[in-house]
C-alpha cells in the first residue's frame, strides 16, 4: 500500500528501524532521514536529522512529510502507541507500509503506522489498529481482531478469529488457535501455543502457554 504522501522521516536508529527502511525503499519512499538519541551515521544510506526535537522543524520544511515509529517493540508496553500519538498530535500522517513480499488479502483493514514485513500473510476479514508491527513471516488468519500497538513477531501464526488487545507482544514461533481472546498489556513467549483465552495481563509462556508473571 502506497501514501500519496511521497517523503517519510523514520523514528529510531536501531535494527527495526533497518527493516523498515528497507521496505520504505522498495516502495520507492523519499526517505528525508531518521531521528534518534544518538547519530548512528548513515542507516541503509540514509542520513541522521538529529533528536525528536528536530521533528517540528522538519514538518514545516517539508509540509507533506509523513513519519513512521522505526522503534521495535520487545514487550508489552504502551510506549510506541502514545509515540505515535505525539507524532500525529505534531501534524504527521503516518503511512501503511506493506512489503511487495507481504500478501495482504481482500477485506483487510491496517491503521496508520502499521508494517507489514517480508514473507507476513493476513488474511481476509482481518482488522489492525494503529503501529501494529505483522514481521517477517508471521500469518495472521480470516477475521482477526488487533487492536493499536500489537506486534506479531516473526514467524507467529495466529489463527482464524482470534482478538488480540492494545500494546500485546506475540512471540517469535508462538501459536495462537482459532477463536481464543487475548486481552491488552499481555507478553506471550516465543514458541509458545495460547490454546484458551487470556483474561489477565502478564508474560505467559509454554505449551500450553501459562501466566508465569
Amino acid at each position: 500500500m502506497r501514501s500519496m504522501v511521497a517523503s517519510v522521516v523514520v523514528l529510531g536508529g536501531g535494527g527495526h528501524s533497518k527493516v523498515l527502511i528497507s521496505q520504505l525503499k522498495k516502495l520507492d519512499w523519499d526517505i528525508l532521514g531518521y531521528t534518534d538519541e544518538q547519530d548512528r551515521g548513515l542507516l541503509l544510506e540514509v542520513p541522521y536529522l538529529g533528536d525528536d526535537s528536530v521533528l517540528p522543524d522538519l514538518l514545516r520544511s517539508h509540509p507533506a512529510c509523513s513519519a513512521m515509529i522505526g522503534i521495535g517493540k520487545t514487550d508489552a508496553s504502551p510506549a510506541r502507541a502514545g509515540l505515535q500519538r505525539e507524532i500525529r498530535a505534531l501534524g504527521f500522517d503516518s503511512p501503511i507500509v506493506v512489503s511487495p513480499q507481504a500478501m495482504v488479502n481482500e477485506d483487510v483493514e491496517l491503521g496508520a503506522g502499521t508494517a507489514v514485513f517480508d514473507g507476513a500473510v493476513v488474511n481476509s476479514g482481518t482488522v489492525a489498529g494503529t503501529a501494529c508491527i505483522l514481521n517477517t513471516n508471521s500469518t495472521l488468519e480470516h477475521d482477526c481482531r488487533l487492536g493499536d500497538n500489537v506486534h506479531i513477531a516473526p514467524g507467529a501464526t495466529v489463527s482464524g478469529t482470534v482478538t488480540i488487545g492494545d500494546d500485546c507482544m506475540i512471540g517469535a514461533g508462538s501459536t495462537v488457535i482459532q477463536d481464543v481472546t487475548i486481552c491488552a498489556g499481555s507478553l506471550v513467549g516465543a514458541g509458545s501455543v495460547v490454546v484458551a483465552s487470556i483474561e489477565k495481563p502478564g508474560v505467559y509462556a509454554g505449551n500450553p502457554a501459562r501466566r508465569i508473571r
